[in-house]
């Protein structure tokens, strides 16, 4: 590859390099130890000095250098590098290969080697070569997508080492790179780490021994920061089998940060693809780079902490200080730009907080720049405040891009909310009073103030009549209400009356919602519960309806109007739990993972007691799901619903560790999971609401309805109280990690789960051992989910699931889950069939695929495959013809079949060639009776046991001779093999032609037949085989009619007794098969399957492109 040219000096260096070609003014050279026999030690020495060093250009073996005349001043222009005596060269071009270095060669000789002549000044030829250098440099960087790294030219030389390195197809877009450790027991060996869209690889060459690790990202099941006995923090990567630890790196964070990012797209894309949908600019996984995502980690916090929906975008991000009235002073912080959004939040977290939506924006003004007021915006609202921001940077282009997006938002008629208010009720007053307080202080719009005053006011509870509109604003539905007018209602118009399973399913629970309270004992609640849950079904297929829904639905319609009621169910739903509500509930086990650390890091004598805590998350499922609305009394639930619309899901966590906190002498004392369930069940149905101003009402599954003793009630002010004293310490940022780490662990158990359900039911129908069939299952699981981007062209894992025919379906069953298509299970046939063929293989495959496909929906799953393996590594003989006889007929052999020329010559199928058994006349005519009898007992017995296979017509007879034949090639017995089957091809021939005879006459019984087909094996009982029989010409007997060709056949039981007849294919098909060598060079070669696959794959497609 090209370098820019680069000036080196190294006095007494040595003398590494070796002279291969040389010209007037171009010299090609070779480093020491490479490629050649002698020089193993000088090779070790060179490697390690150049993975000491760390140094890119060294590493290349070849070089050329720009040598003017007369000048001391050399210039490598095509790589390696040069490290020889003390005069200066120009660094230009690096080549991995003597092939890569002899194309620059070339290319120098034809384009500048008779030009330079012209010069007469060797600065000038200097200059022109180095502009020659970076002109080419210029063009392929603008291909190779380099532009967008920080260091173009040093990824280039990176993404060259990779590919070399790795030989991945070129799809498999390098990311970034890094130099590190990688530990190997207490040795670390120096390197460099490359991470790209689907792997995480590493590579060393130290001391001559060269160490590569290849760990896809779909195989890690813990990814984390730790220390060791040397160092203090490392990087350590889990897999199935094996730990690596990486340490050494220049910033840690940053490359922690972009591997979690790496294994969370990557893992969510191929594993959860059931709901998540990946940012636009990471759609396509090709096209991924460090940038990416960079931003989108920035991207995640920004919707997180503000809780805005998905499809937010964040444009820009600065730092500023904002104007705050209550404090009287600027408060210092970073303002959030997004599509429709500005946002701030202060350094000092919880201080304050602002979400403005540019709906509710009038005008963005720049101020007058002065010294106290540097740089100054103001941003008007439209309930007559202003919020000051100072101290921004690039304060022009920021002003421009909001005034665009203010002027998109606002294309549509703004709608005014209605604010009316019920009265008060008297028991509440003081709430009230306070409230009303703040709302003239820190404002009453979704733009209010938010801080740690706001949080400790919504601690107490929300009085009754504002909960339903600050509910409203905190989740900022007020905004999704404003943005849709009629939307809601065009929903209801189109889903009701529909009938469906979630319709069917939402009928069934609407009555178990609430049914104690009085809004829900009347049609008038019950119709208005049906219509918020069917429109959000509607909305919204993919989650449809989940169990949980109807209780929180419910008390949202208590609180708030039915339009509003949806609106904040889409923001619970949508961005405030994501991944909750869905087939598997993803986003509920990863925080009931998340929990568990929680419980280990703030209740560790707890922790330590429950040595599962597995068993604690099981029972505080339902405090997430339903956020306590199903296991507290209603008018104490209600106030942690409070918390969570303000502070989210961190609300439920802390409230949680409070919880199990006030319960944790009774946890530690209780012996089973039952005592502690009831417990807990025990303290939350008695937790009460003394603020409350309506009548009691008692949860929705009371455990504890009849106590025989009274239980010491626990109020829930105090309760939340003591969780954000205790337990309010976690951040937004924090939790986001924590949920980033514990996604991983979660998808991976869900992978487990699948294969251990999977394998189950598989290893009584096979014979191959369980440990096989497991990495039998990870290589048909790397097939499937390795997908193809184009139609019919690349099915290699690199590219993107084709919307079309899914191979990764989570809801399915089981068993189902995976499914691999053509083009992928002919990879996988070569990597693990013994039925290998040398070019026939492919053929041979597709027609096993068309085979196993019953269902033609052009997909096959593992027990399928698998089973189609088992009979031809641990079947019978039988078994094993009967399974080769189904390939060569319909629908397995199709008209259109590729392989329609047949290798067998005329001589070979001759029905009047001599058959030689290699035994005396005594034994033939034992051999004669024991055949006869064979193929009688082998027609009774398949008349009991299934249905009769179709008979085998010549064409379909040829392409199964073919397959036989190419099955031999290569086999130690090769020759007899050969001799054997070209024996029984013609007598196979023989019987058809009797059998084409018996058919034409007509009357044979069944019985006569059979002795026909019988006697047709030796030639002296049928005149048929005569080489001057009556009737016939030589001609006839070696060709076959055309028209003869649909009524010649032989059948599954000739095939196989005239199989029997020859030792040697009895060897052949029942000696035994290794499928565990098979199995280790499936896992080495898989990759190189597929980058020569993608390599022949792509030649037809440049073809079209020339048209």
């Amino acid at each position: 590859m090209w370098l820019k040219p680069e000036e080196v000096l190294l006095k007494n260096a040595l003398k590494l390099w070796v002279t291969q070609k040389s010209s007037c003014y171009f010299i090609l050279q070779r480093r020491r130890g490479h490629g050649e026999g002698g020089g193993r030690l000088t090779g070790r020495l060179v490697g390690a000095l150049d993975a000491v060093l760390d140094s890119n250009a060294r590493v290349a073996p070849f070089r050329i250098l720009l040598q003017v005349p007369g000048s001391q001043v050399y210039s490598p222009i095509a790589c390696g590098e040069l490290l020889s005596g003390s005069d200066v060269y120009w660094a230009i071009a690096t080549g991995a290969t003597l092939e890569e270095i002899n194309q620059h060669w070339d290319w120098l000789e034809q384009n500048l080697l008779h030009t330079l002549s012209v010069f007469d000044n060797k600065d000038d030829i200097a200059s022109f070569v180095k502009g020659k250098v970076k002109a080419l440099i210029a063009e392929e960087t603008s291909s190779r997508l380099a532009e967008q790294e920080e260091e173009p030219e040093k990824f280039r030389e990176a993404l060259v080492k990779f590919e070399a390195r790795f030989n991945f197809p070129e799809a498999e877009k390098l990311v970034t790179y890094y130099s590190c450790c990688c530990w190997k027991g207490r040795v670390p060996r120096q390197g460099w780490l490359y991470l790209s869209i689907n792997h995480l690889c590493f590579y060393s060459f130290f001391l001559g021994k060269e160490l590569k690790l290849v760990v896809p990202w779909v195989d890690i099941q813990k990814l984390e920061r730790t220390s060791n006995v040397f160092l203090t923090d490392t990087i350590r990567i889990t897999t199935q089998n094996k730990e690596r630890d990486f340490s050494m790196f220049l910033n840690l964070d940053e490359v922690f940060k972009i591997m979690e990012q790496l294994a969370d797209v990557t893992l969510r894309r191929l594993l959860d693809n059931e709901v998540f949908d990946l940012d636009p600019d990471l759609q396509e996984p090709s096209q991924i780079t460090k940038r990416d995502l960079e931003a989108r980690a920035q991207n995640e916090f920004f919707r997180a902490f503000f809780r805005l929906p998905r499809q937010e975008r964040l444009h820009a991000v600065v730092d500023c200080s904002l104007w705050t009235p209550f404090s009287r002073c600027h408060t210092v912080g970073r303002m959030f730009a997004s599509d429709r959004y500005v946002c701030f939040a202060s350094k000092e977290d919880g201080c304050c907080n602002v979400i403005l939506p540019l709906r509710e924006v009038v005008s963005i003004e720049k101020m007058e720049d002065t010294s106290l007021l540097p740089n100054p915006i103001i941003i008007s609202i439209r309930s007559k405040m202003a919020f000051q921001f100072i101290e921004l940077k690039d304060r022009e282009s920021l002003v421009e891009g909001l005034l665009v997006r203010l002027k998109q938002v606002h294309a549509n008629r703004p709608v005014h909310y209605d604010t009316s208010q019920d009265e008060d009720m008297s028991r509440e007053q003081i709430k009230i009073s306070l409230w009303n307080d703040h709302f003239v202080e820190y404002g009453r719009t979704v733009c209010m103030f938010r801080t740690e005053k706001i949080r400790k006011l919504v601690a107490m509870g929300i009085p009754e009549s504002l909960r339903g509109k600050l509910w409203l604003l905190f989740s900022d539905a007020v905004t999704d209400l404003a943005s849709h007018p009629g939307y809601y209602g065009n929903l209801v118009e189109e889903s009701m009356g529909k009938c469906c399973l979630v319709t069917e399913e939402i009928e069934r629970d609407l009555h178990r919602s609430l049914p104690e309270h009085p809004a829900f004992q009347n049609e008038t609640g019950i119709a208005a519960l049906r219509r918020v849950l069917t429109a959000y079904a509607h909305r919204n297929p993919k989650i449809g309806y989940c169990q949980s829904m109807n209780i929180l639905t419910s008390v949202l319609l208590l609180y708030a109007k039915e339009e509003e009621a949806f609106w904040l169910l889409v923001a619970v739903c949508e961005r405030m739990l994501p991944d909750y509500f869905n087939h598997r509930v993803i986003g509920a086990q990863v925080d009931q993972s998340v929990f568990e650390e929680l419980i280990k890091e703030h209740l560790p004598e707890l922790a330590e007691h429950m040595n599962d805590l597995s068993a604690l998350a099981s029972i505080s499922l339902s405090w997430f799901l339903t956020l306590f609305l199903s296991i507290m009394p209603l008018e104490s639930a209600v106030s942690v619903v409070d918390c969570f619309f303000y502070d989210g899901i961190k609300a439920i966590f802390q409230l949680g560790l409070a919880v199990l906190e006030a319960n944790a002498q009774g946890l530690c004392s209780s012996k089973d999971d039952g005592q502690a369930l009831m417990v807990l069940s025990r303290f939350l149905d008695h937790v009460k609401n003394e603020d409350s101003p309506g009548p009691p009402i008692g949860s929705h599954h009371a455990f504890f309805a009849d106590d025989q003793e009274p239980y010491p009630g626990t109020d829930i002010a105090d309760l939340i109280r003591d969780s954000y004293e205790k337990f309010g310490d976690q951040s937004v940022e924090q939790i986001e990690h924590l949920r980033c780490k514990h996604r991983i662990r979660v998808l991976q158990g869900h992978e487990d789960t699948t294969k251990q359900n999977v394998l189950r039911v598989v290893i009584p129908e096979v014979s191959i051992l369980p440990e096989d069939l497991e990495e039998l299952y990870d290589l048909f699981k790397g097939q499937s989910l390795h997908v193809s981007h184009r139609e019919h062209m690349m099915s290699c894992y690199w590219e993107q699931p084709r919307p079309m025919a899914p191979r990764h379906d989570p809801s399915r069953p089981y068993a189902e889950q995976y499914r691999i298509d053509a083009r992928q299970f002919a990879h996988l046939f070569q990597l693990v069939s013994p039925w290998t063929c040398g070019a026939h293989t492919e053929i041979l495959a597709e027609r096993t695929f068309r085979l196993l496909d019953d269902n033609m929906d052009h997909l096959i799953e593992f027990k399928a495959f698998v089973s189609c393996l088992d009979v031809m590594y641990n079947g019978e003989m039988n078994e094993k013809i009967k399974l080769l006889y189904r390939l060569h007929i319909p629908p397995a052999l199709t008209e259109n079949d590729r392989d329609s020329q047949s290798p067998l010559k005329n001589p070979l199928l001759s029905t009047s060639r001599p058959l030689v058994f290699g035994k005396s006349n005594g034994d033939t005519t034992d051999y004669q009776k024991q055949l006869k009898q064979m193929i009688k007992d082998l027609a009774k017995e398949k008349d009991k046991t299934e249905k009769e296979l179709p008979k085998m017509s010549q064409r379909e007879f040829i392409q199964f001779c073919k397959t036989l034949y190419s099955m031999f090639h290569e086999d130690p017995e090769e020759n007899d093999l050969y001799q054997a089957i070209a024996t029984v091809t013609t007598l196979l021939l023989q019987i058809g032609e009797v059998g084409q005879r018996s058919s034409s006459s007509g009357s044979c019984s069944q019985e006569c037949g059979e002795e026909l087909r019988a006697s047709a094996l030796f030639p002296e009982q049928d005149s048929v085989f005569a080489d001057a029989s009556p009737g016939r010409t030589a001609q006839d007997s070696q060709t076959f009619p055309e028209e003869a060709e649909g009524d010649w056949t032989v059948s599954l039981e000739h095939i196989l007794a005239s199989l029997l007849t020859e030792q040697s294919l009895v060897n052949f098909f029942e000696k035994p098969l290794d499928i565990k060598s098979k199995l280790e060079n499936a896992k080495i070669n898989q990759y190189s399957l597929k980058t020569l696959e993608m390599s022949r794959q792509s030649q037809p497609e440049l073809k079209l492109g020339n048209l």
